[in-house]
C-alpha cells in the first residue's frame, strides 16, 4: 500500500510539473477560446470607390479655369457640360461594349461635347479649349523670366 502511495505521489507531483510545461508549449486550452489550426486569410484592402463626374469635374475645373481665363458664368457652362459628359463617357465604361461600338460611342460624346462647348463659350475661349483638350487638360506651365541687372 505504501508503494502505491509513493507512485501515485510522485505521479502527482510530475503531473502538476508537466502541465505548465504543455501549458507554455501548446496553449491552455481549457477555459479558454480555442485557436483555429487553419490560418485567417488575410483580408483584401478595399479598392477606393471609384470618383463621380462631378468629383473628376471639381478637380480639373481650377487649371481649366486659370489656363482659358473664364470668367464665373463661363465657368458654369463648362463645369455642366463636363459633368454631363463625363458621366456619359462613366456609363459607357460600366456597360463594357465591344472595342469598336465604345469607340463610336465615345467620339459621338466628344462630338456632342465640343459642339456644346462651342455654343457656351466665345471663339478664343473655344479655341483654346480644343487647344487644351488636345494636350490631354494637362496646362502649360507660365515660367516667369528672371530680369538680370546690367552693371553700368
Amino acid at each position: 500500500m505504501k508503494n502505491v502511495r509513493t507512485v501515485f505521489v510522485i505521479t502527482f507531483l510530475l503531473a502538476i510539473t508537466y502541465t505548465s510545461t504543455l501549458s507554455a508549449q501548446f496553449g491552455n486550452r481549457f477555459g479558454r477560446q480555442q485557436r483555429s489550426a487553419i490560418p485567417q486569410a488575410q483580408q483584401a484592402p478595399e479598392k477606393p470607390d471609384p470618383l463621380t463626374a462631378e468629383e473628376i469635374v471639381e478637380q480639373r475645373m481650377p487649371s481649366i479655369t486659370e489656363e482659358l481665363g473664364l470668367n464665373p458664368f463661363e465657368e458654369a457652362v463648362v463645369k455642366t457640360t463636363l459633368t454631363k459628359y463625363v458621366q456619359q463617357r462613366i456609363e459607357l465604361q460600366i456597360l463594357k461594349l465591344e472595342p469598336q461600338k465604345m469607340r463610336e460611342e465615345l467620339e459621338k460624346i466628344g462630338k456632342n461635347q465640343n459642339e456644346e462647348m462651342k455654343n457656351g463659350l466665345p471663339e478664343d475661349k473655344y479655341n483654346a479649349y480644343l487647344e487644351l483638350q488636345e494636350n490631354r487638360f494637362k496646362t502649360s506651365k507660365k515660367k516667369k523670366k528672371k530680369k538680370k541687372k546690367s552693371k553700368d
